[in-house]
């Protein structure tokens, strides 16, 4: 994960293949596309952003036979398959049932889900690329995962769940109260996803397709998200949570075929020690330019996660302190991964689908990066290159073919058929991460800015609204794809991940004190998290316009503001939100503890009534909603079968009548205060997800997420 070859930057990584066609539909072999590394939580966020080499002659031409294409052809089916059954078995009617399936989801589903969401084509060739140019070190993004991983089951789960909230922004309103920071924050979401996570999964994802399949990035693009959006509109949470289930396994399957292979034809474990600090390109000076030591020699300290604090490319404080302030916020704060856990059927489902997430990120340091450093050792003049002559010879970019690094892998070592299910994780990784970011869009949409605008909004406006926002997001996404071909910048893809690095500390500070501070308020919050933005967008902006330093290329960039790392700007801008945030609260009047019962980590087990901060308007919305809905059935075969594919058909399992529902509850109430001596923890009468899960498997759990946690300990001290 680095950004140069300087002291305080990694190798600069970059692929061909995305953008510099004029014309939308132009030929896949006339992109280019140069993605730079850019900082960000995770790998496939934190560095080289790249599509696939339009110049692929060295790479070979990827599927060239029946059986890979049967086999990606087959698992396409399978898709389908499990979307439809999701579909037509499940309920999705409701808010509930859309956007949190019910709040049914098993631990299995959960960890397979969140897994399969953070990992995406970009991240594949990321992690493998930097491995290749750096070493293990880009690891260390992996293996900060599992603490994160913990402290969202452990810790911010359970008050998200308590506080009977959909969305982050949602939280936030009811912590704080008033709208500002709810509608500020679900915009600040849907432009990451839109302009930052979208961008480059499409980029990547489109071109590999177009690689591999013989078609040009817009009908790659199309034909993914024609499959993507054909279930995703209809079966909603629950059918991104089953089609990532299968597409996780997939992946892991896929990767651990990759290792296999790699490390078989290296000679194992000891041979990749042995030969990857010797991995030089043999071709160094491109006429009277001569490459400096440090843009093609292995980094002395390429098998050690902790390096220098001035010199290494990722400084140890940064590693131990920056990239857990961007993590929290991916893991703990991100709609994508904590809509997940909301669904949980309690918190053992929950804590377990955590740790199996967690145990599954320490696979990709041996499964991907690794595999990247062998790429280099078995195919070292191509993704080793230096010299922008031979770069463009092997791969089309003039600076560097890291990234084409697991690739080479794929289609150089392994035989038929293992080739097509590889290529098939790769399809996988991408439309579990699109429909993943499609469905938090959507949701954040409907819950956090929609029902400002409409607050008396029906269920069924809402679940309307919910698959149009969707069918909107599809279209922005297929116009976005010829303007990043035609925009012939790098800067463009600069930007874009760097929009993510210097954003996210203030959204992690205003969450981490709203859950451990119940002193703040939302003044501060509010303005901290505006002063934190300012800040991030200052150095964002300055480092977009001045460029970056590269092997062949001095940046202008004032020390001041490039000097910087980008991990120990995370440190500094967190700080700066923290104190910003208190300091302003500090000098406003407190919120009484009232409306704060099971908000904060204080207060998590009171059992006292909360007044929610937006009683008033929640209370004249659920009357609203309540109101019989004036609806004429609408008599054909043809209207019919529509409102079931949508869900919006009445079922038996729909929400009851409010007088029904009363009634109901009053019952269920009863019964469960014959059964449970001990009082609950929530004064509405509901049992807290704590009390549906027995003693046993608690204790199942946490010795699980324990064990897992020493078990990451244990590689950081192995690879330290």
């Amino acid at each position: 994960m680095a950004r140069g070859w300087t002291a305080q930057d990694a190798p600069r990584l970059e692929l061909p293949g995305c953008h510099a066609a004029a014309e939308p539909k132009r030929s896949l072999n006339e992109s280019r596309c140069r993605l730079q590394n850019l900082p960000g939580p995770e790998p496939a966020m934190a560095f080289l952003w790249y599509g696939i080499s339009a110049n692929w002659s060295s790479v070979d031409s990827g599927v060239n036979n029946r059986i890979d294409l049967l086999v990606m052809l087959a698992y396409l089916l399978l898709v389908l398959i499990v979307a439809m059954w999701a579909i037509l078995t499940s309920s999705r009617g409701n808010v509930e049932d859309f956007f949190l399936a019910g709040r049914s989801l098993e631990w299995w589903l959960i960890g397979a889900s969140l897994y399969a969401s953070n990992i995406g084509p970009a991240h594949f060739m990321g992690l493998a690329g930097t491995g290749a140019a750096s070493g293990i070190a880009v690891g260390a993004f992996e293996w900060n995962s599992p603490f994160l991983i913990f402290a969202l089951g452990w810790i911010f789960s359970p008050i998200y769940i308590k506080a009977g909230v959909v969305t982050m922004p949602e939280y936030l309103r009811k912590r704080f109260g008033g709208y500002r920071i709810q509608f500020l924050l679900a915009i600040l979401y849907l432009f990451l996803y839109l302009f930052q996570k979208i961008s480059v999964e499409i980029c990547t994802g489109a071109m590999f397709m177009g690689l591999v399949l013989g078609m040009d990035v817009y009908q790659a693009t199309m034909v993914l998200l024609t499959v993507t959006g054909v279930y995703m509109i209809s079966g909603g949470f629950i059918t991104v949570v089953y089609t990532d289930t299968l597409h996780a396994s997939i992946i892991v399957l896929g990767s651990l075929l990759v290792m296999g292979f790699a490390f078989k034809e290296v000679g194992g474990y000891d041979e990749l020690l042995h030969k990857y600090p010797n991995a030089k390109p043999s071709i160094i000076q491109d006429g009277n330019w001569t490459a400096a030591p440090e843009c093609y020699v292995p980094r002395a300290d390429s098998f050690h996660i902790f390096r220098n604090a001035i010199t290494g490319d990722l400084p140890w404080p940064g590693v131990v302190f920056g990239i857990p302030i961007i993590s929290m916020y991916y893991w703990c704060s991100d709609q994508i991964f904590v809509q997940r856990c909301l669904a949980g059927k309690n918190m053992f489902h929950v804590k377990g689908g955590c740790v199996l997430c967690g145990y599954l990120k320490l696979l990709p340091m041996f499964t991907v990066v690794m595999p990247g450093m062998i790429s280099r050792i078995l195919y070292t003049d191509k993704v080793a290159c230096v010299t922008p002559s031979e770069c463009e010879k092997h791969c089309g970019a003039k600076t560097s073919c890291s990234p084409i690094a697991y690739a080479l892998l794929i289609v150089g070592l392994m035989p038929r058929g293992a080739r097509g299910l590889m290529l098939s994780a790769l399809w996988a990784s991408l439309m579990s991460t699109l429909t993943s970011v499609f469905n938090s869009a959507s949701t954040l949409f409907t819950v956090d800015i929609y029902t400002q605008i409409r607050p008396t909004a029906t269920e069924r406006e809402l679940m309307v609204t919910a698959r149009f926002f969707v069918i909107i997001l599809l279209i922005v996404t297929i116009i976005w794809v010829p303007i990043i071909q035609a925009i012939n910048s790098e800067q463009l893809f600069d930007y874009m991940h760097a929009v993510k690095s210097y954003l996210v500390p203030p959204i992690t500070a205003i969450f981490l004190l709203a859950i451990f501070c119940k002193r703040v308020t939302e003044q501060g919050a509010f303005w901290g998290l505006i002063g934190g933005l300012v800040i991030g967008f200052i150095r964002m902006v300055s480092e977009f316009a001045y460029g970056r330093q590269t092997c062949s290329a001095n940046s202008k960039c004032p020390p001041i503001i490039c000097g910087v790392h980008y991990l120990y700007f995370a440190i500094f801008l967190f700080i700066v939100s923290l104190l910003t945030i208190m300091g302003i609260s500090l000098l406003t009047d407190p919120i009484p503890d009232k409306h704060l019962h099971r908000l904060c980590w204080s207060l998590r087990n009171s059992q006292e009534e909360r007044v929610d901060l937006d009683a008033e308007m929640q209370v004249r919305r659920t009357a609203l909603q309540m109101e019989p809905a004036v609806r004429k059935r609408t008599e054909g075969c043809f209207w019919n079968a529509l409102d079931i594919y949508c869900g919006l058909e009445p079922r038996q399992s729909a929400k009851l009548a409010p007088e029904e529902e009363t009634e109901a509850t009053t019952t269920e109430e009863h019964a469960a205060t014959s059964e449970e001596p001990e009082q609950s923890d929530s004064p509405e009468g509901t049992k807290p997800p704590e009390a549906l899960e027995s003693p046993f498997w608690r204790k199942v759990a946490d010795g699980s997420g324990l064990f897992l946690l020493l078990i990451t300990a244990l590689f950081h001290m192995l690879y330290h």
